[in-house]
């Protein structure tokens, strides 16, 4: 039986032909490959292709600083991405968010100045986090998904805007008002991070589906 790679996400289709979408991250059928099986060589033809020359691949002396410095980011970028920098780094903030909606939560029910504060420190940690967590998540974008734009990515991206962008609010509009749970806006707020914490939710699920193909 045929065996079909998505170029997207790398999922394997098993049939005669390619599905007409993926079934992980919706890509098309003009997306998949058919997988072909890997021929054997011989140690005499890996011999002689390790001894080839090099030919036109050749770096001339006033490019190589830009090759260089390009081979660098290509080396670091694609080590984060084959360590999983970025399911690694979005952990923690995803983890803290639902702690911070909980406090602000609880001290809108209950009027509680202590726990309001809790909930904005907790809030202070997820956005000193997220710049690695967004720079890590586009290294894998470009590597992995070849900065694809399917349905799928459209939606993990736009959830990461809505999660940045409450998180941006809750956090500023805290600043310049530390009694806004407490005020007639109390509602507001709490609905803002109650948006904060599904957008991650929705981000994390699909960051899911990617990585475990399921």
């Amino acid at each position: 039986m045929k065996k079909w790679k998505c170029l997207i996400c790398k999922y394997i289709h098993e049939g005669d032909a390619p599905p007409e979408k993926c079934p992980v991250c919706k890509a098309p059928a003009a997306k998949f490959v058919e997988v072909e099986p890997v021929p054997v060589t011989s140690s005499h033809e890996a011999d002689a292709s390790k001894g080839a020359p090099a030919g036109t691949n050749q770096v001339h002396t006033s490019d190589a600083p830009a090759a260089l410095k390009n081979k660098i980011r290509d080396r670091v970028a694609g080590l984060m991405s084959r360590h999983h920098a970025h399911p690694i780094s979005v952990h923690f903030p995803n983890g803290v968010l639902p702690v911070a909606l909980m406090m602000f939560l609880l001290a809108w029910l209950f009027d509680a100045t202590t726990l309001a504060t809790a909930g904005f420190y907790n809030i202070v940690f997820v956005m000193l986090a997220l710049p690695l967590v967004i720079f890590t998540g586009f290294l894998d974008w470009e590597k992995k998904y070849k900065k694809a734009l399917t349905p799928m990515f459209q939606v993990k991206i736009l959830a990461a805007a809505v999660t940045f962008a409450a998180c941006l609010i809750s956090l500023f509009w805290y600043l310049i008002d530390p009694g806004v749970i407490g005020s007639s806006q109390g509602w507001l707020f709490i609905l803002i991070n109650l948006l904060m914490v599904a957008a991650a939710g929705v981000a994390g699920h699909i960051g899911g589906k990617l990585v475990f193909k399921d």
